[in-house]
C-alpha cells in the first residue's frame, strides 16, 4: 500500500486539510477501481467499511492478489469532517455557501466532445484512451474558486479516468441501495445481489451533477453523440448506501467491505475464485419512478412503515400528531413500492420530505434527487 497527503486550499491563513489516498497494486494498471467514502462526511457507515476494505486489501496486496488497479480515499471530505454547529455535526452542506458537497461537479461533455472531434476511430480501446485524456484535460483547466470546489476538482481527479468508481454513502434511517446510470445496469448488478439491495435506482441524469455523473454521464452521451463510432462505457461509477447513519458496527462494516472485495474479484480487480452471486433482493427500477412522502401536517412523526416494508399507494406511512389539538393526520405511500429511507427527525413542519418509496412507474421529471 501507498499513502499519499493531497494538500487542499487554506480554509483561512494558516489552517490548511489534505486528502488521504491509499493506493493498491500497480499504479496505470487495469481494471482500475476508485472507491471514496463519506463524501457527505456525516455519513459514517462508509467511513467505517473503507476501514475494513483498506485492512483486506493490504493483506491481500501481501500475497499479491491486487491484479489491477485499487483507489482508496477513506474520508473524502475533510471540510465537512471538521464542520460543527452548536455542537452537530453538519457535513453534507458547506457551511461556507450552503451548497450539498455532492453536487456542483464539473459537467465536462461540451469540451470534450469538442477535443475528440474528428480524433476518433474503428478502435474501441483508442477511443476510450483518447477520451479519457479529453476528460483529464478538461479537468485540469477547471478554474475552482473556493476549497470545496478545489477538493471537488482533487477527488475527481483521483476517478475520473477508473474504470470503475464506488462512491460510499449512506442515508438518515435506510436499508441498503444504490443508484447508478442506466447504461451501468447489468454492470452493478452483481454489486447489488452482494450488498442486499432493496432498491436499485437508474437513471441517466438525476440533476444538479452529483460525483457519481460527473464520472460516468459523459460516456452514455458521448456515445450518442458519435454514433458511427465505437465508444463503449468506459467508467461505471455508482452510489452506494450503506443503510442509515447510526447503523455503524464492525458487524455490519466486515459485511460490506466483503461485498466490495467479491465484488472487485468478479471484475478481475483482486485474483480469486469467482464468488457466489445471491438471488437479488430487487429488481432495478427508474430513479424518476421513486416518490418522495411529504408531510401533510406539522407535528410530531410516528412512523407507521418500517425501512424496507413494502407498500401499497394509500397505506399510511406516518401518523403526524399536533401536540397542541391532539389532531393526527396521517401521510400516506404515493405510489406501491418499497420504503427504502425516512428521515431521522421525529418532529416536523407541513411539506417536509418524510420517506422516499421505490416505485416501478416512472412519474418525476427533472431533478430527481434530494437536496
Amino acid at each position: 500500500m501507498k499513502t499519499e497527503q493531497i494538500a487542499l486550499s487554506p480554509l483561512a491563513p494558516g489552517a490548511s486539510l489534505s486528502l488521504t489516498v491509499h493506493r493498491f497494486g500497480q499504479e496505470g494498471a487495469r481494471p482500475r477501481v476508485y472507491v471514496q467514502a463519506s463524501l457527505h462526511a456525516d455519513e459514517i457507515p462508509g467511513m467505517i467499511a473503507a476501514h475494513h476494505l483498506r485492512k483486506r486489501l493490504v493483506a491481500l496486496e501481501a500475497e499479491g492478489k491486487i491484479k489491477g488497479e485499487i483507489i482508496l480515499v477513506p474520508s473524502a471530505n475533510p471540510i465537512g469532517l471538521a464542520q460543527r454547529v452548536l455542537g452537530d455535526h453538519i457535513g453534507r452542506f458547506n457551511l461556507a455557501d450552503g451548497l450539498n458537497f455532492n453536487r456542483g461537479y464539473p459537467y465536462l461533455v461540451p469540451k470534450v466532445a469538442e477535443r475528440i472531434e474528428g480524433k476518433l476511430t474503428a478502435d474501441a480501446d483508442s477511443n476510450v484512451r483518447l477520451i479519457r485524456e479529453a476528460l483529464r484535460a478538461e479537468l485540469d483547466a477547471w478554474e475552482t474558486g473556493n476549497p470545496a470546489e478545489v477538493m471537488k476538482k482533487a477527488l475527481l481527479s483521483l476517478a475520473i479516468e477508473a474504470d470503475i468508481v464506488l462512491d460510499l454513502h449512506c442515508d438518515a434511517e435506510a436499508v441498503e441501495h444504490l443508484y447508478t446510470h442506466t447504461g451501468s445496469e447489468d454492470e452493478f448488478a452483481p454489486l447489488s445481489a452482494l450488498i442486499g439491495a432493496q432498491a436499485y435506482l437508474l437513471a441517466d441524469e438525476s440533476g444538479d451533477d452529483p460525483f457519481d455523473e460527473a464520472c460516468s454521464r459523459p460516456w452514455g452521451e458521448l456515445a450518442a453523440r458519435f454514433k458511427d463510432h465505437p465508444i463503449p462505457f468506459g467508467c461505471h461509477s455508482t452510489t452506494l448506501e450503506f443503510r442509515g447513519e447510526r447503523d455503524v458496527s464492525h458487524e455490519l462494516a466486515r459485511r460490506d467491505a466483503a461485498a466490495l472485495i467479491a465484488y472487485m474479484i468478479l471484475r478481475g480487480v483482486i485474483a480469486g475464485e469467482a464468488p457466489q452471486i445471491p438471488s437479488p433482493c430487487c429488481q432495478p427500477t427508474p430513479l424518476a419512478a421513486s416518490e418522495p412522502v411529504p408531510s401533510p401536517a406539522t407535528g410530531i412523526v410516528v412512523f407507521q412503515a418500517e425501512v424496507g416494508s413494502r407498500v401499497k399507494a394509500g397505506d399510511v406511512i406516518a401518523d403526524i400528531v399536533d401536540p397542541h389539538s391532539g389532531t393526527v393526520t396521517q401521510a400516506k405511500a404515493p405510489c406501491d413500492g418499497v420504503v427504502f429511507a425516512r428521515i431521522a427527525l421525529r418532529f416536523v413542519t407541513e411539506g417536509t420530505r418524510l420517506a422516499k418509496v421505490a416505485g416501478t412507474t416512472a412519474k418525476r421529471t427533472g431533478k430527481l434527487l434530494s437536496a
